[in-house]
């Protein structure tokens, strides 16, 4: 027997066990796992005695930005970046230019991102009410990972680009979809069975909070967080949730940043409904209190909110309310952060820094390596359809593992990260548990932080089989 790789020496996690035993590869796969050492000869061999062995690291929620503002981000870039982070799959979002809104669309972008792809990859789709409702069960056909909608955006009416910071009577634009159109949305989804992601943000009590803010002067970050509150959240995820529960729609809130919109989750939960949440590092390592030292960096929508709301979502991640943990990574020139808060964009780098950030807070004891097993591999690839091929450690299950030394400190550096633009929330910070080795089908394209391989990435979607 020949091997093509086998991976020796470490502890295998899963939310399910930890055990010591090593892991046989053959033509992408995971072909045996055994305690016992079995016969036969390795082209590659990988030790990984003292480290822990994970399921390939997912981060569900990443913005390429290809095609489009590649000036600030391609994917290439993105996804050397999440190798070197201990990612093995992304889910690349849809609001690209031209956006994933029709099939034709879809079809560009997996060519697109073929070439530049590093680890393996799935794509969303956008819900643009009206103007692709029509599409949406042939994007669902033809393997789109999830849909995503971006609630109280509006719409430009030619590009059919987003435009966040919309201004009534502004030329060639749709307004923000209200809530009937949003209805129908859901309803259409709801028919697919796939997960329908809402951006959830109340644009009306937004567009009317910041206008008393701006007419006061101030421009401070509290400011910022009394033109985009809590309620912004929580009205749109009661909305969302009442949308849900009328239509069937599998509802998934993304980035959630209060604590309130975790206590509305887990109460339509415990109603027996398929609704579930993501949170991100930023809401969970940074609060309205590191401003003052992080400053415009950490300018994300939803905003960074306050020490109640970060306490609310570790305790929605224990509980299992939220079962996964994403970068939201979005990112921006340094020249474009650097400016007055309320005019520069929103957004920083997050997918290189997602599982570090995590483990080391595994290594702090908020959470268990099995917890994050389940956040940032086993959920996400059940959530999206893609389980097991993804997310597990299985016999016959593709062959992508995270190996991770949990002893191994780190320090966050901007200028060493692989992203194209690097304004990151956490440059200097120091943390233990670092993932040492990234394989994906196999093949290892990351080693000790170093990227060993080209871009080897294939895209995945539900059901699709090799």
């Amino acid at each position: 027997m020949v091997w093509d790789h086998v991976i020796r020496g470490g502890k295998i996690v899963t939310p399910q066990e930890m055990l010591e035993a090593d892991i046989y590869i053959r033509e992408g796969k995971i072909a045996a796992i055994s305690k016992e050492r079995l016969p036969g000869e390795a082209r590659e061999e990988t030790d990984a005695s003292g480290c822990h062995i994970f399921p390939g690291f997912i981060d569900v929620h990443v913005h390429s930005r290809d095609p489009g503002a590649t000036y600030k981000e391609d994917f290439a870039h993105s996804t050397m970046a999440a190798a070197a982070g201990g990612i093995t799959t992304v889910f690349e979002m849809p609001n690209t230019n031209p956006p994933i809104n029709n099939v034709e669309n879809l079809q560009k972008q997996v060519q697109n991102l073929q070439q530049k792809a590093h680890v393996d990859y799935g794509i969303w789709a956008i819900c643009l009410g009206h103007l692709n409702q029509s599409e949406l069960s042939a994007l669902h056909e033809a393997g789109v990972i999830g849909f995503k909608f971006f609630w109280g955006y509006a719409v430009h009416g030619k590009t059919f680009q987003l435009l966040y910071n919309y201004k009534e009577g502004d030329e060639d634009v749709i307004p923000p979809f209200e809530d009937g159109e949003v209805l129908d949305m859901f309803r259409e989804v709801a028919k697919t069975g796939q997960v329908f992601a809402i951006h959830a943000e109340s644009s009306d009590l937004i567009q009317h909070l910041t206008r008393k803010v701006e007419e006061s002067g101030r421009r401070d970050y509290e400011a910022l967080l009394e033109g985009r509150p809590n309620l912004a959240e929580i009205v749109t995820v009661q909305t969302g949730i009442a949308f849900a529960k009328e239509t069937g729609a599998r509802l998934h809130i993304l980035h959630v940043s209060t604590g309130e919109a975790v206590d509305l989750i887990r109460q339509a939960q415990e109603e027996g409904y398929p609704i579930t949440a993501e949170t991100c590092p930023h809401y969970l390592f940074l609060s309205n209190e590191d401003f003052a030292t992080i400053g415009p960096a950490m300018k994300v929508y939803p905003p960074v909110k306050y020490k109640k709301d970060q306490e609310r979502l570790w305790k929605g991640i224990e509980e299992g309310v939220i079962s996964i943990v994403c970068s939201d990574h979005a990112p921006h020139t340094e020249e474009e952060k650097d400016g007055d808060l309320w005019s520069i964009p929103a957004g920083m780098c997050g997918v290189e820094t997602l599982a570090p950030l995590m483990l080391n807070a595994a290594s702090q004891n908020r959470l268990t390596l099995q917890q994050v097993a389940a956040v940032l591999s086993e959920n996400p690839a059940k959530q999206f359809g893609i389980y097991p091929q993804k997310g597990s450690l299985q016999v016959g299950t593709d062959a992508d593992l995270t190996i991770v030394d949990m002893e191994r400190p780190f320090t966050i550096k901007r200028e060493q990260l692989h992203s194209k633009s690097k304004v990151t929330a956490y440059d200097g910070w120091t943390g233990v548990g670092s993932p040492i080795a990234a394989i994906v089908r196999g093949q290892t394209v990351m080693k000790d932080g170093k990227i060993v391989s080209g871009p080897i990435g294939k895209w995945i979607s539900p059901g699709k089989k090799d």
